[in-house]
């Protein structure tokens, strides 16, 4: 195992973004479509936020009253605003960094994805997935 591996090889480059003037409606259903649970908001290609799938389940009911309250969830979606739910100013790393770097951070502040920034612009996000894969492709 290289000790000294860059984020860089492991970390997801094509990154499924939002902007902070999209709703939390079109984020639910990124999750959903893309089968992802990160969301970087961006205002061009600078990172201002992230969106988790576990921000939205917070101030979702989910399936708390089944179907006869289909459209509860949508309605609190167009109440917030993706600026009131998101986490401002997130902890980031470097493409530069070493994917020990990224495990440290995530592991003890509890993080499963961590946005990748180099000269302040959004290039990547890695996660507990991507670092879990590149372990079990060392055995």
């Amino acid at each position: 195992m290289k000790k000294r591996e860059k984020i860089a090889n492991v970390m997801t480059k094509d990154v499924v973004t939002v902007n902070i003037n999209n709703s939390l409606q079109e984020a639910n259903e990124l999750f959903r479509k893309k089968h992802i649970r990160h969301l970087p908001v961006v205002s061009g290609d600078k990172l201002i936020g992230i969106l988790s799938q576990t921000d939205i389940l917070r101030i979702s009911f989910g399936n708390t009253f089944g179907d006869e309250q289909e459209g509860s969830d949508e309605a609190i979606f167009e109440m917030l605003s993706i600026n009131q739910v998101m986490k401002h100013s997130p902890v980031t790393v470097s493409s530069e960094d070493t994917i020990k770097d990224a495990a440290k951070i995530l592991a003890e502040r509890e993080f499963h994805g961590l946005p990748v920034v180099d000269d302040g612009k959004l290039v990547g996000i890695i996660t507990t997935t991507d670092i879990m894969k590149y372990f079990l492709e060392q055995f």
